[in-house]
């Protein structure tokens, strides 16, 4: 199980102010990306509580709190603070109740406070620990973002994926991985990045590595992508049958993660401009998505004029 501990995701963070705890109480371990608004904990219900979430306390937490008797709150407090629980996040400017911050000092516990609305502090917490916490993966390929699309080029070692990449990022896509590609879900999507080791870098046989951000700028890379769609590039067998029209075959994609990626197979052989074939089956992509098939449409053309012929004769 992936983890993060609480001095990676707020102990050099700007918006928020460490109030309690030393150095030993930020190494506490976050394991979920849920948090807990904790309504029915300061009421004294625990039973189901997942102690492993970031606990926030917003308007109305703070307000039931300055309504529970100094005697309920020793009471409550300790059972809300305990091992498991990584750390306690107080928004909108709110002090930390004299209680909870010595019951918190005593067991070297770590409550932040932060000026942020507490919905804004929810989303940030939430979206951060999903993408630190979620499920990964490796894939060789290179991936690039072409006309918007988050596309990963799969293929055969030497099969010529970087030179295309070169080309494409020449004609003013962004490339995001060559190589190995970073992979991981958050929520229903795939989002992809390279390795830390690789980033901006791309290599051509013959010529080495070149580091694309310094040759083409700064504008022709990105971070990271969500994958739209997956190209795998084939050596070109002549008895094979590849699609022609479109409608030759199922639309086929491959599992990432559990979400299915969009897939084309495309053949590769001299004289084919693979980066113009590329950016043509994404632009077709993009059409498809706003209700355009130009396969459908083309099949439509040919049973039209079987009619029309059928009818003249």
């Amino acid at each position: 199980m992936k983890s993060i501990t609480v001095e990676n995701l707020l102990g050099n963070h700007k918006s928020y102010t460490q109030v309690t705890g030393d150095e030993k109480a930020l190494k506490r371990v976050i394991q979920t990306g849920e948090i807990n608004r904790p309504g029915f904990e300061l009421a004294g219900f625990f039973k189901h509580s997942d102690f492993r979430r970031i606990i926030v306390f917003g308007d109305k937490e703070m307000a039931f709190i300055a309504e529970m008797s100094e005697e309920r709150q020793k009471e409550i407090f300790p059972c809300l603070i305990n091992e498991e629980v990584p750390c306690i996040v107080i928004c909108k400017g709110h002090e930390c109740p004299k209680v909870l911050k010595d019951v918190a000092n005593e067991r070297n516990f770590p409550i932040f406070q932060t000026e942020l609305i507490t919905g804004a502090v929810s989303s940030e917490l939430m979206n951060t620990l999903e993408e630190k916490l979620a499920k990964d993966t490796l894939m060789h390929g290179v991936f690039l973002n072409i006309h918007g699309k988050g596309v990963i080029i799969k293929g055969d070692s030497g099969i010529g994926k970087s030179e295309i990449a070169l080309e494409l990022v020449k004609r003013g896509h962004l490339l995001v991985a060559d190589d190995a590609v970073e992979l991981y879900r958050v929520g229903q999507k795939i989002v992809g990045k390279a390795p830390a080791v690789l980033a901006n870098l791309l290599e051509i046989r013959g010529i080495g590595v070149i580091d694309v951000s310094k040759m083409f700028g700064i504008s022709a890379i990105l971070d990271k992508n969500d994958v739209d769609l997956i190209i795998q590039l084939e050596r070109w067998v002549p008895s094979r049958e590849y699609t022609r029209v479109g409608v030759e075959e199922n639309d086929i994609s491959e599992d990432v993660l559990g979400i299915k990626i969009p897939k084309i197979v495309v053949p590769v052989s001299s004289g084919r401009s693979m980066s113009v074939i590329i950016e043509a089956a994404v632009m077709n992509m993009r059409l498809r998505d706003v209700g355009i098939d130009s396969s459908k449409e083309f099949v439509e053309r040919i049973l039209k004029n079987i009619d029309h012929n059928k009818q003249e004769s």
